[in-house]
């Protein structure tokens, strides 16, 4: 058995009829199933690094992959080397693995949209928010996630009509090293969608705690090899746009990792995500602090966080 933090699913390492040790995923859902298998083999058909699938059961409820190890990438966050390959590789699959992609398959739904945006929303203010007992005004939170959601969704901040692959849960423990090279799992959740998300998610990865200076650093190599890989495809990246959107994902992915942690935390009493809920909220207060114009859109959000000191 090996052991998943925030899965349903079952992970087995076994040994197949031909002595090599594979990986047996037996999942709860058919849909998501079958939407990691299709991603898996069309990104592996690019050359793209991910695990190649290997069997796969008649009623698509389990499957075997190719064993990429134990090592992750979160056990190597001081490898600035290794950070940035990784980062550079997030462009190539965001561009070359949405070209001639069946977006039908994607679970749950095809696209971020304004339901998804506002079902993450709902999971921070209700799994979340509510858990932590602080008294809030309901009113004026939806104010604020109106807001949110008109920015999201903004021409600036969105690119889903540029057909990239939003992986949806790009963060550090999601990527593994083999032979020194990442590779990228869990991506069953993808969709289209814009570019920044996936970004925000690896940047402000709450226990990775990484440093303005080397987040700085790596969101220049990623758009240098965003922009080249665009390029090949047709689609010219405005980086002024890119920029200025950026925040705005980063507090939004800030509010479903909170509401995540909550809901795994708070319900399903894991210590991980207890754990991890302090620096969440240091994240969403460092947001705060670093953007002014964060406060002046999301001022309730901005009282919230100072209530959350409590939490710390």
């Amino acid at each position: 058995m090996i052991q998943q933090q925030g899965s349903n699913r079952i992970y087995t390492r076994e040994t197949d009829e031909n002595g090599r040790t594979v990986i047996r995923v037996t999942g709860t859902n058919r849909d998501e199933n079958h939407a990691f298998i299709y991603m898996a083999r069309h990104f592996h058909a690019l050359g793209l690094p991910v695990p190649e699938v290997l069997w796969v059961s008649e009623d698509e409820m389990s499957y075997t992959q190719e064993d990429l190890g134990d090592t992750l990438l979160f056990d190597h966050l001081d490898d600035t080397s290794l950070l940035e390959r990784t980062i550079r590789a997030l462009a190539h699959i965001q561009v070359e693995g949405a070209q001639h992609f069946d977006w039908s398959v994607c679970f749950p739904v095809p696209q971020m949209d304004e339901r998804s945006v506002r079902w993450d929303l709902n999971y921070f203010k209700y799994c979340f928010l509510k858990g932590t007992k602080i008294e809030i005004s309901e009113p004026q939170l939806e104010d604020d996630f109106d807001q949110m959601v008109a920015n999201i969704l903004s021409p600036s901040g969105r690119e889903s009509e540029r057909g990239y692959f939003l992986y949806r849960d790009f963060q550090s423990r999601n990527v593994m090293i083999k032979d020194g090279q990442p590779y990228f799992i869990d991506f069953q959740g993808g969709r289209r969608g814009p570019t920044q998300y996936d970004v925000a998610s690896f940047l402000w990865q709450a226990k990775a705690n990484f440093a303005p200076e080397l987040r700085d650093h790596l969101i220049d190599a990623y758009l240098e090899e965003l922009s080249a890989v665009s390029h090949q495809h047709s689609v010219e990246l405005n980086h002024a746009e890119w920029r200025a959107a950026l925040p705005h994902f980063v507090l939004f992915r800030t509010l479903q990792v909170l509401g995540a942690y909550g809901y795994r935390g708070y319900f399903e009493r894991k210590p991980h995500f207890l754990e991890s809920i302090p620096l969440a909220i240091k994240n969403l207060r460092d947001l705060f602090a670093r953007y002014g114009e964060l406060r002046d859109q999301y001022p309730y959000l901005y009282a919230i966080s100072n209530d959350l000191l409590i939490l710390l």
